[in-house]
């Protein structure tokens, strides 16, 4: 007469978000999209000058621009990463990062996001770090 059957006696409380797991799980991919669409933009725009009149380099401050992007989504990516890396701790009973396994689906949403912040990561790295040391429009050519 007292239960509620409704609700069972085993009920876990969710100790992840979902908008903190898609954020993990999606967010360096979306940065890593961004930086390609904005780097083709910028270059584009950069360049065009110069290749139809055969002017100087482009610009200082689209070089700047074109950094100061990819800081920023390489510090959404890294943001993804530690956020995933810290639902995955939540969500497992693994201590080891190497001993992981996504044995139900939050779990493995949280291990996929650590992973592919981390690959995607050193994808954004390897964008932005021809902007140290090449001209904006040599690096298209």
């Amino acid at each position: 007469m007292g239960t509620d059957m409704s609700t069972p006696a085993t009920t876990r409380l969710d100790p992840v978000r979902p908008g903190r797991l898609w954020f993990g799980f999606a967010a360096s991919a979306a940065a890593w999209m961004g930086l390609g669409l904005a780097d083709i933009l910028i270059t584009w725009k950069a360049c065009m000058g110069q290749e139809q009149f055969g002017g100087a380099s482009a610009h200082p401050g689209m070089r700047i621009l074109s950094f100061v992007i990819t800081l920023a989504l390489l510090a959404v990516a890294v943001t993804a990463g530690v956020m995933s890396y810290r639902n995955w701790r939540r969500l497992s009973g693994e201590v080891r990062l190497r001993d992981a396994e996504g044995k139900e689906r939050r779990e493995f949403m949280a291990l996929l996001g650590v992973f592919v912040s981390l690959t995607l990561g050193v994808g954004i790295l390897w964008l932005g770090v021809p902007l140290l040391v090449i001209e904006l429009c040599v690096r298209t050519r």
